[in-house]
């Protein structure tokens, strides 16, 4: 199958995360990304580890988010190595940095420089702040901007403190808006001819993220953020959305009539809550007297009563248990690939589908520099 962006080359000079995480789903879509690495160091989450666990002389980190492209060293402070770049964005499609502001005027690739080479090319930009404001020279690092968006006020228990998400989500998050923004744009160029000029921060897109909680707190008045006491799941929610222990695991439980539930699982106490409106002003007893009871059971016990009175439950699993499951295996979503020099490590391909077709490739990581030989001969021909 012929990919939607095949043809399309994109120059990457976006480090760590975020931005790299953009310029992935646009090779998966079937761009070629070239990412551009300064020597002997190149970007920089080559040695950002999640872990101690390292592959072929990188992160795990690395290897997960730079698969499927093309790694050309170059020395933009060198006018020899920066003019061979530029040549490359002569003939490219789209440009993504992630630099703080000001770093793209030193290294050549601010935006008035770029599009008087290529006045068609999509430039995109993601910052940690935006280019503004006392913030805009901070450190975009995700744990910083889930920790000042009030995002981590909205995760576990009450008076458990803050508690960030366990993920670099800001990071992933702020990527596919930037992702977004370069697809439209190239719709547009498709379709006009015009480039264009996208610009995501990490902050717009934590804040984004929360629009449900955000309007919830305007329309509060500004009221504090009060999460449950136990068994939490989300901080608005009422009962009995929320995470419990069961005699042999644990499992999560969304939205459903409480006394309907009580019925089901044999808890006489629940029948008393018969109002929508008691299971947010009441929720912490509620969960309370939910938590007891289902610890007298295993997982599959309840879930063997209320999943055919279509109340929404789960099973809580970690990956072993996940990847055992048929669900999980029929969507092949661990594919194997392989670096130039033979190492091959496994990661998860592309979640989109595209007529029936998975978008996945065998392509692993790219060594630093790995194809200046290949791309100096096409600049040369």
């Amino acid at each position: 199958m012929k990919k939607p962006l095949e043809g399309i080359l994109v120059i990457d000079f976006s480090q760590y995360l975020s931005g790299p995480s953009a310029s992935l789903r646009l090779a998966d879509l079937g761009a070629r990304v070239i990412k551009i690495e300064k020597p002997e160091t190149g970007d920089l989450g080559r040695g950002l580890y999640f872990s101690n666990v390292v592959m072929n002389g990188a992160s795990s980190m690395f290897h997960a988010i730079n698969r499927n492209k093309q790694s050309y060293a170059a020395n933009m402070k060198a006018a020899e190595d920066r003019e061979k770049v530029y040549q490359l964005i002569r003939k490219a499609d789209v440009l993504i940095h992630n630099f703080r502001p000001g770093v793209v005027n030193k290294l050549g690739i601010d935006f008035e420089t770029i599009k008087s080479i290529n006045p068609e090319i999509i430039y995109a930009e993601l910052s940690g702040y935006g280019k503004e404001g006392v913030w805009k020279d901070k450190p975009g690092l995700d744990l910083l901007l889930q920790s000042l968006s009030g995002l981590t006020q909205l995760n576990g228990n009450d008076g458990a403190g803050p508690i960030p998400i366990g993920l670099a989500v800001v990071d992933i998050l702020s990527g596919a808006h930037l992702a977004q923004g370069i697809l439209a744009c190239l719709y547009r160029k498709e379709t006009t001819g015009e480039g264009g000029r996208v610009e995501v921060s990490m902050l717009e897109s934590a804040l984004e993220y929360q629009f449900e909680s955000i309007t919830c707190y305007f329309r509060d008045g500004g009221q504090p953020t009060i999460r449950p006491k136990s068994n939490s799941a989300h901080a608005y929610l009422g009962a009995p959305y929320g995470v419990y222990a069961t005699k042999n695991g644990a499992m999560a439980l969304a939205m459903g009539s409480i006394p309907f539930i009580g019925g089901l699982i044999g808890c006489e106490a629940l029948s008393k809550y018969e109002t929508p409106e008691s299971w947010f002003n009441q929720r912490d007893e509620i969960k309370d007297i939910l938590a007891k009871h289902l610890a007298t059971k295993d997982t599959k016990s309840w879930l063997a009563v209320l999943e055919p009175a279509d109340i929404w439950c789960a099973e809580i699993m970690d990956w072993k248990t996940l990847m055992d499951q048929d669900a999980f295996k029929i969507l092949e979503m661990i594919q194997e690939v392989n670096m130039a020099d033979g190492y091959r490590y496994k990661t998860t391909r592309c979640p989109i589908q595209i007529n029936g077709t998975w978008l996945t490739s065998e392509i692993g990581s790219p060594v630093l520099g790995e194809h200046n030989e290949k791309i100096n001969k096409e600049l040369a021909s």
